[in-house]
Parts: structure tokens; sequence; C-alpha cells
């Protein structure tokens, strides 16, 4: 008997489960509510998709700050190394970047969609566009089928895999349908929020600084006053706040704390390659080179151009002082701003720029080795949905791929 498997979601991990288990045997309906196929992959690396990482497959767990343990079967079965194959399998080269970021040498997002399809057609799975599932049927603990939104048309099933995404980039489909469909199921939703997505400061400086981009910079996250977690690399200001990978990574943290009405702030160390000690003989030497000329003419060396002006504000140094008048209390001050320039953040950038959404489905309630709900048989869940999530790098849509290999390969066993 051919096993019939409806699967929920046409993204990364849709299609990737969708081909999985056609490819395994069963007979497979792909169900997508929107026009298309891809459409969050579409958008992905700024339309070039990070589609994996080349790092060390034995080490992803710890790249996953959301429940990486969850992964260590799926990453296991089909690792970075699998998918690069399965995507020159249908023409895809790849190449790696800097942190190990891998992308389609074609520098377009579109070639993964399309190997994604053509996989689609060669397994045989049938398509249907535009089609919202209202509900997972079950009877008596088992899967039987999926009812459709609009029609009321029921699919009859012997497995069914959610992969509707999370609720990130909602306008690509990603509107948190996969929740509720699980919570009618019986499943525990941990709250979904926004992760790897910009921040907004209370300060209004970092408006003037807009598009400024600094390398070989940290930046700490402190909730309540205590160091929560620390990154070192490349941010970006922006008109609203900050940006750029290092904050991304820790805006996890500050998306959680701001949900629980903390105190958050971040803390930028300019120069952390010195010591304040090497800082402040900087600072000396510096001023001593441009003794007769304004402090504000001074920070040329130390800075970038469009940054002094902020620095000179924030020291509270009189700009038009004569440098070598500035006194060694003024400079310790203006030592420690390099070292803490300390912004306020208010909130995220929200759901609508968020990269990936940092809960979902309860991961106790999933078995990591199949992929199907502790709570019912022959449910699966595969991709963003449940409650997984990495930091930048290529890690989610590793994972996306990951699960929906492991939850298409299961769905199509006979039970």
């Amino acid at each position: 008997m051919v096993k019939k498997v409806v699967v929920i979601g046409g993204g990364a991990a849709g299609m990737m489960a969708a081909g999985q288990a056609a490819f395994v045997g069963a007979e497979v309906v792909l169900l997508e509510k929107m026009t298309r196929l891809g459409s969050k992959i579409a958008i992905s690396g700024k339309g070039r998709c990070n589609l994996t990482n080349a790092g060390d497959i034995s080490n992803f767990v710890s790249f996953y700050p959301g429940n990486g343990k969850f992964l260590y079967a799926s990453l296991k079965e089909f690792g970075n190394e699998a998918l690069i194959h399965f995507f020159q399998d249908y023409g895809v080269e790849t190449k790696v970047e800097r942190g190990g970021r891998v992308f389609p040498t074609a520098d377009d997002s579109e070639v993964i969609v399309k190997a994604l399809k053509k996989y689609l057609e060669r397994t045989c799975v049938k398509i249907r566009l535009n089609q919202a599932v209202k509900k997972v049927m079950i009877e008596d603990g088992k899967v039987t089928g999926v009812q459709l939104a609009v029609s009321d048309e029921v699919l009859p099933a012997d497995a069914v895999i959610v992969a509707t995404g999370g609720a990130s980039y909602p306008g690509t489909g990603s509107t948190g349908d996969g929740y509720t469909l699980a919570e009618k199921a019986g499943h525990r939703i941990i709250k979904p929020l926004p992760a790897l997505v910009p921040l907004k400061t209370l300060e209004k400086w970092p408006k003037e600084l807009q598009g400024l981009t600094l390398k070989n910079t940290a930046a700490s996250i402190w909730i309540d006053g205590k160091k929560q977690g620390e990154e070192f690399g490349e941010m970006l200001f922006t008109h609203f706040g900050l940006s750029g990978p290092i904050i991304l990574t820790l805006s996890r943290i500050a998306s959680k704390a701001l949900d629980q009405k903390q105190k958050v702030e971040l803390k930028i160390n300019l120069k952390p390659a010195l010591t304040s000690e090497q800082i402040d003989l900087r600072l000396q030497r510096d001023f001593l080179k441009y003794g007769n000329k304004q402090f504000k003419n001074t920070l040329d060396d130390l800075l970038p151009q469009s940054m002094i002006p902020v620095m000179v504000a924030l020291s509270e140094i009189d700009p038009e002082k004569v440098v070598n008048k500035v006194t060694k209390e003024e400079r310790k001050r203006l030592c420690r701003l390099f070292q803490e320039l300390v912004l306020h953040i208010t909130a995220t950038l929200g759901m609508a720029t968020a990269i990936v959404t940092s809960g979902g489905v309860d991961a106790k309630q999933i078995n990591p080795a199949t992929m199907e709900s502790r709570l019912v048989k022959e449910l699966y869940f595969a991709g963003e949905v449940i409650d997984i999530d990495g930091v930048t790098g290529g890690y989610n849509l590793q994972a996306a791929f990951s699960t929906g290999y492991k939850a298409g390969k299961a769905t199509a066993r006979m039970s």
C-alpha cells in the first residue's frame, strides 16, 4: 500500500520534506497558501541565499541558541556536505564566503528555488498553490487528513508534515499558521518572538551615523545590569538604531528581555584589541601630535570621520578647546567612551524584518529522531515552525533542510 502524505508549507523545509517523502515511495501532495513556492528562500541572504555553512558539522549544534541539541539527529543524517551535494546534483554550484557562509555561485536565490522545484517534479510531488489549511484532521490520536481553509475540502492522509515556517517575514506567507494547527492538535507553543532582528535605540545619535559599518568591533548585551552576551565582528548604524551581524546575533537575548519588560542596554567597544591603558597612551600621543589644534580636529587617526562629531559630543569636552588644554579627567572620560559606548534598547524592529522566529512548537513534544509528534501519530513538524533558531551564517536554512529531510523520510515508512 502506498502511503499518502500531505505537506503543509512550500518553503525550504516543506519542499525538502515533500521531495524526500516521495523519493522513498509515498504519494505526496504539497500545499502552499501563497501563489508560488519558496517565497522566503527567494529573499534570503539579500536575494543570494546563504543556504548553509561550510564549518565542521559536528560543531553546528553550538550555533543554535534555541534548542540546538534537538537537531543532532537531523544534522547528522543530512548535514551541510549532503546539502551541498544535493544542490550540485540539481545543477547548483556553490562557493564559500567569509565566516564559512555558503552561497550559490550565481549569487541568485532563485537557482535554489528552481532546483527544489525540479526535485519535486522529478519525485512526482503534486503541488497545490493558494491552499491554506484550516485544520489537521485527527481520529483516535492519529492523523487522518487535512481540511482546507477556503473550500473546506478534506484531503485524506496517512501522514501530515507541518512545515509552515515561523512568524518572521509575514509577507512571504510565514504568518504563524502552523502554530494554530499545532495548538489545535494539542501542542504547546513557546511564545514566538523576533530573532536575528535589528534593534531600536533610545538615543537618536545613531541616525547621524546611518550607513556607517564598524568592523572588528565588540558589542555586549546587558539585561537589568547583568552582561548576558558578547559578540565580536561587524555592526551597522541605521536611522532607527543598530543592525549588522553581531547585533542580529545578540538580538535574540534583547527580544526575550524586552518581552519581559526588562532593561536592555548594548555596550560597544570600539577598540576591543586595546586595553584602557593602551587607548589612553594613543590619545596622549595624538594630543601631543595635534597639540595646537582644536579637540574636534584631533580624532582622525582613531575614528571614522562621520563618527568624530558624535564622540566629541558624547565626551562633553568643548570641541573648540585646544587639545593640549584637555584635562586628564576629560581624556579618561573619552577613553572610557571608546571601550563602553552605551545605548539603551527600546524595541526590536519586529517580526516583519526578523530573519527567524524564536519560539514555536515545543521541541519536547517532537521526537528528534523522526520529527513525529509525541502526542499525535503520523503528525510531523519540520523547519522554523518548531522552537529552534540559529545565529546568522546559513544555520537556519540548514536546520530547515535537515529537519525537512528527516521528516520526509520518516513519514514515508509504513506504520
